[in-house]
This record gives C-alpha cells, structure tokens and sequence, in this order.
C-alpha cells in the first residue's frame, strides 16, 4: 500500500520503473539546445499531414511507438494510456488512442499533463491496478495559437511576457519490473488562482500553483532541495521562474541553486523568438522525455523533482473575463 505522508504527497511503497521514454518535436524545437536529445525532429511541422490538429495527433502516436521500440515491446504489452493534450476535448489524445487500442484515461491538467500522467501512472502500479502504463502528453503552437489566441493569418504582435508553446510530444512507459530510473514520491497539486486574467501572461498566472505544490513537497516529504540535484518545473519562463523563487523564499524554501525550468531549457532565449520561453504541454513532455531521463541515464543526474505547471483555462473563459486557476504536480525520479 503507498504511503501518505500528508494532505498532498504519497510515498511509493513500491517504486515504479520508467521502462522506457521517447521525446518529438518540430522544426523550432530541433533550433534549440537541446535537438540531440529528442529521438524525432522534423522540419515539417504538419508531419505530412492535412491540418494541424492531426500533425499533432501524429506526434503523440510517434511518440508512444518510438519508447515502444525501446522497450522492446507492443502496445499490447501495455494496461493503461494516460494522454493529454491542450485542445478541447483532448482530441489529439483520444485520436491517437484509437489506433493502438490500449484501454485509455484521457486527462487534461494543460501544460501540468505530464506530471499528472506520471503521476496517476506511477500510482496504479503501484497499487497494483496495473503492471504497465503509458504516459503521453503534446502540444502544437498552431493548434493551441489557432485554439486559444488568434488565427496565425491574423500575424498579431505578442507581448514581452508571452509564451512559444512548443510543437512535441514526450512519452514515458512505467513498469512495476525492468531498469531505469524509478519513480519514488508523488504530490499532488492544488488549485490555486491569485486572479490574473492576462492569458499572455501565464509564468505569473502558473508561478502561485508551483509553489504551492513545491511548499507542500518539501514540508510533508521532510526533504530539502539539496536533496535533489535538479528542481524543475514546466513552462513558467523566465517572468514566471522569478515569481516561483520569490514567493518560495518568502516561505524559508530557497530554490535558487537548483531550480530551472523546461521552458528556459527548451529554448535559446538570445538567439530564438520565443519572448519569456517555452510552454504547452509537449514543453514539459518532451524535456523530461528527452533531455532529463537522458541526463539521468547518462549519471549526470540521480534525483530530480519534476514539477510540471498547467494554467487550467479556456477561451469561454478567457472571453467572459474569469481569472486563471492554475495547478501543478511534482513526482520526485530518482536513480
């Protein structure tokens, strides 16, 4: 049986294997630091195919068949899919589900969906639901442009605090057997909405939620951030990682010498356009499926708090003035 170690964290009695992890990505994200640790880029951000939804689509099946191929197994090896998107619906998700026919758990936690994944994941197993389980996630900057903002014909001007939502896909297979690095604690967000009501400005929107979550980590866990050789949250930029580690180090919980951020690590913020960095869900998705399980493999990382951020917003709700509620979930990897 797992263990509670409070309101928010359970410790995992049993902890579960990443088996196996792929990462896609699109034409600016093979631009950026770290190209060579994505296992699919491509110049063609429709990946061949007739809208920008089913691009997408495309890349959550690519990713799920490329960490199948290094697992070295079917999907019919596979008891669960846990994917999710940012489109309504979760349509990129529930589509690609379709092909592999595995019994499939839609979830939307927007750019926070790959902890969740993991994490929900990592629980089944260990509770004994599931032996295997995979966790998808992704995101378009044309769909979500198209879904959430203006259509890209339109060519309006975007604000210094905006976000580039990433065009990628991060998959990770968790198994209750194999070898890899495991996952050992889960902690699970809150809402939290401190009534921003900007939607170019989603670092500060999502920065309250990051805290809470990481407050909560390290109070019901008793661990300190030293612990952790890296401290990484997803998608608040630069604008939003200055909010995080103010509003941590007001509560005592100093990050500042382990902490980053997957849309920092993404992109070249110098050298590409992308404001105050990266987002979507295919942001923390692929960084985590491709640059850190990577580091980890490599020994250059041994225990990482993963903490994926997601602004739980919609355009009705943007259009009829409601603020943006946020929410975050850490999952605690370690070698």
């Amino acid at each position: 049986m797992a263990k509670r170690l409070g309101r928010q964290t359970v410790e995992l009695e049993r902890p579960v294997c990443i088996a196996a992890h792929a990462a896609v990505g699109g034409k600016k994200e093979g631009e950026g630091p770290l190209r060579r640790y994505f296992d699919h880029l491509t110049a063609d951000d429709t990946f061949g195919e007739k809208s920008w939804e089913k691009a997408e689509c495309k890349m959550q099946q690519l990713a799920l068949q490329l960490a199948l191929k290094k697992w070295g197994r079917e999907a019919e090896a596979l008891d669960f899919l846990l994917a999710g998107d940012l489109l309504n619906q979760c349509i990129s998700s529930s589509f690609a589900a379709r092909e592999s026919q595995v019994p499939f758990l839609g979830l939307y936690g927007a750019c926070s969906t790959m902890g969740e994944s993991v994490a929900l994941a990592a629980l089944l197993i260990d509770g004994g639901g599931a032996r295997t389980a995979a966790a998808v996630t992704s995101s378009h900057f044309c769909t979500a442009e198209r879904q959430y903002r203006n259509p890209l014909a339109y060519g309006g001007q975007r604000t210094p605090t905006a976000q580039w939502t990433a065009t990628a896909a991060g998959c990770a297979i968790l198994s209750a057997q194999g070898v890899g690095p495991r996952v050992t604690h889960v902690t699970v967000g809150r809402v939290v909405d401190k009534g921003i009501k900007d939607a170019n400005n989603m670092g500060a929107a999502m920065a309250p939620a990051a805290a809470d979550t990481l407050l909560a980590h390290f109070r019901e866990t008793g661990l300190t951030p030293d612990y952790y050789d890296l401290v990484v949250t997803g998608d608040l930029g630069k604008l939003g990682r200055e909010i995080l580690l103010e509003l941590t180090g007001d509560e005592g919980l100093d990050l500042s010498g382990c902490h980053n951020d997957c849309g920092l690590l993404l992109y070249d913020l110098a050298k590409q356009d992308v404001h105050s960095g990266g987002s979507g869900c295919g942001c923390a998705g692929s960084v985590l499926n491709g640059y850190l399980l990577r580091q980890m493999a490599e020994g250059t990382l041994r225990r990482i708090l993963f903490c994926p951020t997601g602004a739980l917003l919609s355009p009705t709700s943007t259009q009829q003035g409601e603020s943006i509620p946020s929410i975050a979930h850490a999952v605690s990897i370690e070698v």
